[in-house]
């Protein structure tokens, strides 16, 4: 397959591109700065900023056909909702959720009338759980995920797959635009939360990109992919203890379990 993943330069859009390079796809690696692509495996290498619609034509003119986007890219941004700067809610937004659904209309009407194509879209566990003083993170999520099962049910009828990914935490983390600490009041918010990353993981630490890598690729080339997979320890289990407890059970054990008592 010829696959466009966006977000390319680092983590998992990086692990990714090397995994579908090695099992011998044609793979094409974007970023907002080409230069960031060297060290990245594929065969042609893009400038492409999903904020940007003539910078997504521009990078579609180049490439070509495809056969299926990863769309990797996104943003992180934390700090309490109370007094959360609307622009940087809205960055979010514009990156993670809407970024996607940018990059993937021009394409669809080709894919409709020929009957095939694949879309990979990267969430987080945080698509389906927030967590405080990652609003604005989790809600873009949230809104991937929504906008990923609506194609999912528009466009199956064409042929066109949808795939949902969901990491738990993983090295490095995604880029960080910056955190806004909010009023001071939230301080033992911010100390507490520090450490829930080292409790979910445990002591091994945030697992590789590659396993996500993995997960992206099996799901590519499998055309029985489920809907929405999970990747991480960490993701599975929390997502598996969500769906067996109502709202309180689940706030009381993860209460107990990460140490919170804000």
């Amino acid at each position: 397959m010829r696959v466009l993943i966006t977000g390319a330069a680092r983590a998992i859009g990086e692990a990714t591109a090397n995994e579908l390079t090695a099992r011998g796809h044609d793979v094409v690696a974007t970023a907002r700065e080409a230069k960031l692509l060297e060290s990245v495996e594929a065969s042609q290498r893009l400038e492409l900023d999903v904020r940007d619609d003539t910078s997504i034509r521009r990078a579609l003119d180049e490439c070509g056909e495809l056969d299926a986007i990863v769309n990797n890219a996104g943003i992180s941004t934390k700090g309490p909702l109370e007094d959360f700067p609307l622009r940087r809610l809205q960055e979010a937004f514009d990156t993670n959720a809407i970024g996607p659904l940018r990059l993937l209309q021009p394409l669809l009407p080709s894919w409709r009338a020929r009957g095939s194509g694949v879309i990979v879209n990267v969430s987080s566990v945080q698509g389906r759980i927030p967590t405080p003083l990652e609003g604005a993170y989790a809600a873009s999520k949230h809104a991937l995920e929504a906008i990923s099962e609506t194609l999912h049910y528009e466009l199956g009828h064409f042929g066109i797959r949808v795939v949902i990914v969901e990491p738990g935490y993983i090295a490095p983390g995604m880029k960080d635009v910056g955190q806004h600490p909010g009023p001071g009041i939230y301080r033992d918010l911010w100390e507490q939360w520090d450490n829930v990353s080292s409790t979910l993981t445990g002591a091994s630490g945030r697992s590789e990109p590659s396993i996500v890598a993995t997960a992206i690729a099996d799901a590519l080339e499998d055309p029985h992919a489920p809907m929405r997979t999970e990747v991480g320890a960490d993701a599975q289990m929390v997502l598996a203890v969500r769906r067996q407890l109502d709202d309180a059970s689940f706030e009381a054990t993860m209460r107990e379990t990460l140490g919170l008592t804000w």
